[in-house]
């Protein structure tokens, strides 16, 4: 990191959250650094603004492939299942429902592709999917900051002060059980929707 400036070092990151998930790959590390550089203020905003870019690019790219994205589920019908509430009623239902798909445990990168088999509109999919993950961002920025934090401690050869372990410990339970709790709800909440839209 310190082989770049700040401006040139938020580009980069900024790019590569934005890109990678169009290439399936991971931008959790890209976050961290974020995280790490630029703290929960602009590191917030940094990967807010590449993350809309990520999960819209892949939804415009998949629009492409829809058959093949259809035929892809098909071999998973119960993933399809939920997936496909993204796109039943009207706009504030399928927000809600990408709300809930973010939050849940179904794979991320999948459904930036995946949404595209459904009937779900940009609007509801990328305000659905940036309030779905603001949670997560916070604590990928937390987990960056930490690791900033002991990456210090061990470059200086000292240690982590009774405070800012105790600290960092109650911060990553509450983090931990906010995310556990989160999940569970947005996982039952869209079950539920589920057999709403069975039994509708």
């Amino acid at each position: 990191m310190a082989t770049f400036s700040r401006p040139v070092l938020g580009l980069l990151l900024f790019v590569c959250i934005a890109l990678f998930p169009t290439m399936i790959l991971p931008s959790s590390p890209c976050m961290w650094i974020a995280g790490m550089t630029f703290g929960y203020g602009y590191g917030f905003l940094l990967i807010m603004a590449g993350s809309s870019i990520g999960m819209s690019l892949p939804f415009f790219v998949g629009s492409f492939f829809r058959h093949n994205i259809h035929r892809w589920l098909e071999k998973w019908p119960k993933k399809a299942a939920i997936v496909k509430l993204a796109g039943e009623g009207d706009w504030f239902h399928q927000f809600r429902a990408v709300v809930l798909l973010r939050i849940s445990p179904f794979p991320y990168i999948i459904f930036n592709y995946a949404a595209v088999a459904t009937n779900v509109e940009y609007g509801p999919y990328i305000s659905g999917s940036l309030v779905g993950t603001i949670h997560e961002t916070f604590i990928t920025i937390y987990s960056g900051r930490l690791l900033q934090s002991l990456a210090d401690a061990t470059n200086t050869g000292g240690f982590l002060s009774l405070e800012q372990v105790i600290y960092d410990v109650i911060g990553f339970c509450i983090a931990a059980a906010a995310t556990s709790t989160i999940t569970i709800y947005a996982k039952r909440t869209l079950q539920t929707l589920q057999v709403e839209d069975e039994l509708s």
